[in-house]
């Protein structure tokens, strides 16, 4: 609505201006809402997902922390434990 005067009822007592702080309020709102709060730690999410494939794979967590904070290929990281390969031999693989 705008902050200036506009048709209205006659008895209202603001002649039509919004009250004072809710156009301000409203862009508050717009701002915070225009980016969903579960894609402000997006990268962190998907690192600890990594993470947990890699422990579930067998790799220790040291050498699991390493790999999900990188771009090594999540899947060849798992295959390589499945077909056999140590997890640190893997991971000097991969890095």
């Amino acid at each position: 609505m705008g902050g200036g005067a506009r048709s209205c009822h006659p008895e209202c007592r603001n002649g039509g201006r919004e009250p004072e702080g809710e156009s301000e309020n409203a862009a508050v709102v717009a701002e915070t809402t225009e980016t969903p709060l579960w894609r402000e730690n997006e990268p962190g999410r998907v690192e600890s997902w990594r993470l947990h494939i890699l422990l579930e794979a067998g790799y220790p967590v040291h050498l699991a922390e390493r790999l999900a904070a990188s771009e090594v290929d999540l899947h060849e990281a798992t295959e390589l434990v499945r077909q056999g390969c140590e997890p640190v031999t893997a991971a000097e693989i991969l890095l």
